[in-house]
């Protein structure tokens, strides 16, 4: 016999099932908002710049501060003011709050850590813990529904974009994974990039196998499309060889040959940190590029780990690599940073001071603290893209992650305090 909660879930993905892939989420958030009685119901979906939300579904919008139109769809941006909204995102919690017209439930939409957005309620009376429970799962299962459904319209990506991109912009945004954000039961993962004026050519990239994480780091030479494009090749080199199950010192010679041979203006290279992450032994392979050192964070203590030297890719077509192993330790953290967090006005941020003070943050809030440290000594525009990787080792590949919702809440960050 079909329990209630299958019942509930059968219905909610009929009903993004049988909605085209715009009204999906409008879909499944009616359908739990009438079931509960709700007066309205909203999906707040994180804007790119990770400093605030932004109102998708249908409210009154005619005199709606900082509403965004595009045809008959409007999007409304909150920005982040320390509020229930933004501690519900930071510790992964439900957030229930009373005010003049009823209850207000805010609760994460979140899949692996990836913190996609809020699903609001709006209730006429407090909601029970069943109430609670049901609007837990429904957040949860309309992670899978934003997942499945923007893959078929532009609609979740303009409501993300507070900002116009430009062409350089919208090449490097395909060239970033699909989720900036990766729990898994040894490590959790956070990439974050803060784009110059003038698109600076950097991307981060990863990949999860059954046994081994794939991480990279990159830095084209330049910006603009120009800068873009070069960074295309390197990309897509080292995604054509990793999927090819190529080690390191290989993908690096398949970028660098693919670089120096196709890169549209002479003279144009890469810069890059490969890592390939050992899950059965905590064992990282790193390779250097001609790029930043990476940062090890251990014991509060943060320094560059010392890897063999080696060319940019693209910059000499017979060029060798060379890799090194690091082994991590339960509560390591790795850091991998472009130079845009370094040079330049940003040369005055003490970044190993800066990783010691946000060592308590999950990383998707600490790749976003160290971006905002940038932008307070450098911004706020800022001459090159400032590109970093944050992994947090665990260790334990065998046992199975402990989530709720979507997130692991031993991980999630503190809350906010006053």
């Amino acid at each position: 016999m079909e329990s209630s909660q299958g019942r509930v879930l059968a219905g909610l993905l009929d009903a993004a099932e049988d909605a085209s892939p715009v009204e999906a989420v409008e879909a499944v958030t009616r359908e739990v908002g009438e079931a509960l009685g709700a007066s309205a119901v909203s999906f707040l979906i994180a804007d790119l710049s990770g400093r605030a939300l932004v109102r998708l579904a249908y409210v009154p919008f005619d005199h709606a501060v900082g509403a965004r139109r595009h045809g008959d769809e409007v999007a409304t941006v909150l920005p982040f003011d320390g509020g229930p909204a933004e501690q519900a995102l930071r510790t992964q919690q439900m957030q229930v709050t009373k005010g003049s017209d009823g209850w207000t439930v805010l609760a994460p939409v979140t899949d692996r850590g990836e913190a996609i957005g809020l699903l609001e309620m709006a209730l006429p009376t407090e909601p029970d813990r069943q109430a609670l429970g049901e609007i837990v799962r429904t957040a949860h299962a309309l992670a899978f529904v934003v997942i499945a459904n923007r893959r078929h319209t532009d609609l979740f990506e303009w409501g993300q974009r507070t900002t116009p991109f430009t062409l350089s912009a919208e090449i490097q945004r395909r060239l970033l994974p699909g989720s900036f954000t990766c729990e898994a039961s040894a490590f959790t993962l956070s990439g974050w990039l803060e784009p110059a004026a003038s698109i600076g050519g950097d991307t981060f990239d990863y990949s999860l196998g059954r046994d081994v994480l794939h991480f990279s780091v990159t830095d084209a030479m330049g910006h603009g499309v120009a800068s873009a494009l070069t960074a295309t090749l390197g990309v897509g080199s080292l995604r054509n060889t990793r999927r090819r199950n190529a080690g390191l010192v290989e993908q690096a010679a398949a970028a660098n040959a693919a670089v120096a041979e196709h890169a549209g203006v002479r003279g144009s290279y890469v810069t890059a940190v490969l890592g390939r992450l050992y899950l059965r032994t905590g064992v990282c392979a790193l390779l250097n590029a001609g790029h930043v050192a990476p940062l090890l964070v251990r014991g509060g203590d943060a320094r560059p780990v010392s890897l063999p030297g080696n060319f940019p890719l693209g910059m000499f077509a017979d060029a060798e690599y060379h890799h090194e192993e690091i082994t991590l330790q339960p509560g390591d953290r790795l850091v991998v940073v472009t130079d845009g967090m370094l040079e330049r006005n940003a040369a005055g941020l003490d970044l190993p001071a800066v990783l010691r003070s946000i060592g308590d943050l999950h990383p998707r809030e600490a790749v976003r603290a160290l971006a905002d440290a940038v932008l307070e000594v450098a911004g706020p525009t800022l001459a090159d893209d400032a590109t970093l990787l944050i992994l947090d080792w665990y260790g334990g590949h065998h046992r199975g992650r402990r989530a709720r919702a979507g997130a692991d809440l031993e991980r999630a960050s503190p809350a906010l305090t006053d």
